[in-house]
């Protein structure tokens, strides 16, 4: 089996190259190998589908298959229609708002000694607190899916403050300096720990149709961020591709990243293309031939094995 080029993918972190995109599996890093889930007494995070499968079993949610109750999507919209949405953004909070620990991968991307753009597609904050933890400053940035007022706006928290900013997606080049300032970007809204009032959560079907339509008309992801895409490599830690949504977020940015790129040079080269990576545990054929068709090179690794060698190779360069 081929390792990830451990030293490849740290050289172009360390020169602020690569847009680390974590998705559900890094939240579960630091939970131990079989330790099973207690809404009751949680010692980690739920994931997704231990998440849906609550959400079902309290709003008794009709199904056909076993599996039906494991589509969060769906459930979170049947829960949000037979309970309200504010009763559903009150649970997730409940669910999501703990003291739980940050993994090795959360500590050691906080330790990058570069400003970089971290993409999350959770809703915790684990980042947030390892940056806190390691005394790093970063700005915050949430698509507000709760805020119907500000549909068209991102939750914007410069490094420190209280309150967010809303401002225009494609204006926060006016506000945030890339060569300068590490952002954390909540692609999927996130819980707020100090306030209530700031959970946004893209969580229901409408809430992804609604986002995936603005990505079509490019005011979703905030251009300054797929402008810096265009010539970085993403590493994807913690992604499954069985998700629709999360496929067509990746066409849609893969496509975004080719058009500039093709647009910057004489034409399309497959090689003008910076390669990227996928770090995901035991992938299924499936998966591996859309990243592959998506030129993203897959490797069957454990999260934590993958950061202590990609530690290693750190250490092996400042030496």
């Amino acid at each position: 089996m081929a390792e990830p080029p451990y030293g490849v993918i740290w050289n172009r972190l360390k020169r602020g190259r690569v847009v680390p995109f974590l998705g559900a599996g890094a939240s579960l890093a630091a939970r131990p190998a079989g330790a099973c889930w207690d809404p009751d007494k949680p010692a980690s995070l739920p994931s997704g589908a231990e998440l849906s499968r609550l959400l079902a079993e309290e709003t008794s949610f009709p199904f056909t298959r076993p599996n039906d109750v494991d589509d969060l999507a769906t459930v979170s919209s049947y829960y949000c229609d037979m309970n309200g949405r504010r009763v559903l953004r009150e649970r997730l909070r409940e669910l999501l708002v703990g003291d739980y620990p940050c993994s090795a991968l959360h500590h050691f991307l906080a330790s990058i000694d570069m400003p970089l753009v971290f993409v999350v597609t959770n809703y915790d904050t684990l980042l947030e607190q390892a940056f806190l933890a390691a005394g790093r400053p970063y700005d915050l940035v949430i698509h507000p899916a709760d805020r119907r007022d500000y549909a068209n706006a991102v939750l914007w928290w410069p490094h420190g403050a209280a309150e967010p900013q809303f401002r225009e997606p494609n204006r926060l080049e006016q506000d945030i300096d890339l060569a300068r300032t590490t952002v954390i970007y909540k692609m999927h809204g996130s819980v707020c720990r100090d306030s209530a009032r700031w959970d946004n959560f893209v969580i229901t079907e409408d809430d992804y149709i609604d986002f995936l339509s603005r990505m079509t008309t490019h005011t979703a992801v905030p251009s300054l961020f797929s402008a810096d895409f265009r010539d970085k490599s993403f590493l994807f830690l913690g992604y499954s591709l069985r998700d629709w949504n999360l496929r067509v977020v990746l066409k849609n940015l893969g496509r975004e990243q080719a058009m500039r790129t093709e647009a910057q040079g004489d034409g399309p080269d497959d090689d003008e293309l910076p390669r990227s990576w996928a770090i995901q545990r035991n992938p299924s054929e499936f998966e591996r031939r859309l990243w592959e068709a998506r030129g993203v090179s897959i490797f069957d690794v454990d999260i934590d094995e993958f950061i202590d060698k990609l530690h290693a190779a750190a250490e092996g360069g400042r030496a």
